[in-house]
């Protein structure tokens, strides 16, 4: 299994202009962590996390440095601060730099980033573009699948699993209109796998049905739950 067959594809993002409030909002009504930053190409410019909104001036938690450090901080470090615990754009929030990982990446080498950097998600991009992201959650689900110690007769299957789950994913967001950060579709030589959580029981039954509609799988093992709205989704 690779980064594209277990990334969560529909994936909330943000400007560089998108303002402190309405971020703020977005982590909230979509009980997500983070969120990416995109150009108007889609292209990933950086990442705003629950932990860059930690430390501000609005809630006194900016962290004044006492002052035998702030003699040893370089005008530099005092003015980086001060854009971080002040600043009201994802552009000043926003962490640089972000740490991608490809489609064909294969999951030992996204989960040695995770626990070498301390970190809980992972965007996916092709040529610069954000088209997944890759959570610790995503990761266990994977684990639970069964996979088949064969690599030719796994690679052979590949592609169609990829495209049921494509299918999937497009039934759900599309057609039962479910746009469900917490829910992951894992699919392994046709068997369907589903996991992670929804806000109600009704949306719970449309995602059995969902995925029941679908041709060509060979069976459906339905692990969601519901959960309360303040969970985090990645």
């Amino acid at each position: 299994m690779n980064a594209a067959d277990i990334m969560t594809t529909n994936v909330i993002t943000i400007h560089a202009d998108t303002q402190l409030r309405e971020i703020a909002a977005l982590l909230l009504k979509h009980r997500i962590s983070g969120l990416p930053v995109v150009n108007d190409d889609q292209h990933l410019i950086g990442i705003v996390s629950e932990g860059d909104l930690l430390r501000r001036v609005e809630i006194g938690t900016d962290d004044r440095h006492a002052w035998w450090l702030a003699e040893v901080l370089t005008t530099r470090d005092r003015s980086a601060d001060y854009v971080k615990t002040h600043g009201r754009k994802a552009a000043d929030l926003m962490t640089k730099g972000v740490i991608t990982v490809g489609p064909d990446a294969p999951l030992y080498e996204i989960a040695g980033l995770l626990e070498k950097h301390q970190i809980k998600r992972v965007p996916v991009t092709r040529d610069g573009k954000l088209i997944g992201i890759v959570s610790r959650a995503n990761l266990l689900h994977a684990l639970a699948v069964e996979v088949d110690g064969n690599a030719a007769e796994a690679d052979a299957t590949q592609l169609s699993d990829r495209e049921l789950r494509k299918k999937i994913m497009s039934e759900l967001q599309e057609a039962a209109g479910i746009d469900a950060p917490l829910l992951n579709v894992i699919v392994n030589d046709g068997a369907v796998q589903l996991w992670g959580a929804v806000d109600t029981v009704n949306k719970k039954k449309a995602v059995q049905i969902a995925v029941e509609s679908i041709s060509g799988i060979k069976s459906i093992e339905n692990n969601v739950g519901l959960v309360p709205r303040w969970v985090d989704a990645y």
